[in-house]
């Protein structure tokens, strides 16, 4: 598996030792991996090509002494986690960096929240994703906390399980001690902009089209976006974008996580009572799900790129196949 695009040789960040250097860790890193799977996955010429370039440019920007915070925006089912893990990996292994992070998804309002938001404002706040839906103060509050944290120090990380659709209870929260050199934050909707409001007088969907038709929902949700999650994302000091190459491959793509959630899932709550059932999509499901991200998507697949530090363009079978540098 060869990657499809290179990074532009005129625009490589760092050195040739640095590139060098991170290569040879990362490469080492992964060799288990690759030995246990006895295939030649390629994932060196994709580290060379895109991953290690990305990392480097993260590096070429770090101040010492002061934590450095990446944005990862991408629809579902873009590869979010994994670019963050490889860039971990490459950060920690290459260059002795200390390395946390969370997901927007962590910042989920607890149900109790979004129906009392559901009952007050709009019933499709109900369902968790778009901006609105958000604890915002727990989100600045923690990048806030990383940046600040001393060598001694502990930071609780929150988790969202999406199979019960909660926030999990506070003791079971992520613990990160000590302070970090970077601090990835990455989520579906991060770093987005608000909307026009012309672009919102009509519908985009089946979904607002008869649930939203007075717009009452797409307009709370674009004010949120200009207002509390901009103080959100102004913590931000780069903006890496995976930009999917339509809304059929978030569909697609988010069918593949529920299944990867729902085999998880079986495992962890085996005993779970049927009075409170796992809250796993079918297909129906997903696609109206997917219809509450949709206006946003299209718009950041429009807007993002035109002012991301890096983006990364995939085609229809998740590969990369474009780099967009400013």
């Amino acid at each position: 598996m060869g990657s499809i695009v290179t990074w532009p040789k005129h625009r490589l960040p760092g050195s040739p030792e640095i590139r060098a250097k991170a290569l040879e860790a990362v490469t080492q890193a992964f060799a288990p991996t690759v030995e246990s799977l006895d295939v030649d996955l390629g994932l060196d010429q994709l580290f060379e090509q895109i991953y290690v370039p990305v990392a480097c440019s993260i590096l070429d920007r770090l101040t010492p002494g002061t934590p450095f915070i990446v944005g990862i925006n991408g629809a579902q089912g873009a590869g979010k986690a994994t670019l963050y893990n490889l860039l971990e990996v490459i950060l920690t292994e290459g260059f002795g960096l200390k390395v946390t992070g969370f997901s927007i998804d962590d910042l989920y309002l607890t149900r109790a929240e979004r129906v009392s938001l559901a009952q007050t404002v709009h019933p499709l706040l109900k369902t968790r994703g778009v901006p609105g839906t958000h604890d915002v103060e727990l989100g600045i509050q923690l990048l806030n906390q990383l940046k600040q944290a001393g060598p001694n120090d502990l930071t609780r990380i929150p988790i969202f399980d999406k199979s019960t659709d909660e926030r999990v209870p506070e003791q079971m929260w992520h613990e990160w001690h000590g302070s970090a050199d970077v601090i990835i934050f990455d989520g579906w909707c991060v770093g987005s902009i608000a909307e026009p409001e012309a672009s919102l007088i009509s519908p985009i969907n089946e979904l607002e089209k008869l649930e939203d038709p007075d717009g009452v929902w797409r307009h709370y949700v674009n004010r949120q976006l200009a207002t509390s999650y901009q103080e959100l994302f102004s913590c931000l000091d780069m903006l890496v974008m995976l930009k999917v190459p339509n809304m059929q491959a978030v569909y697609d793509w988010r069918a593949v996580q529920e299944e990867k959630l729902k085999d998880r899932a079986s495992l962890l709550y085996s005993e779970r009572s049927s009075a409170d059932p796992l809250r796993i999509m079918d297909g129906t499901e997903i696609n109206r799900f997917i219809a509450h991200y949709e206006r946003l998507t299209r718009w950041m697949l429009e807007e993002i790129p035109t002012r991301a530090d890096i983006t990364l363009a995939l085609n229809a079978n998740h590969k990369i196949e474009k780099i967009i540098l400013p």
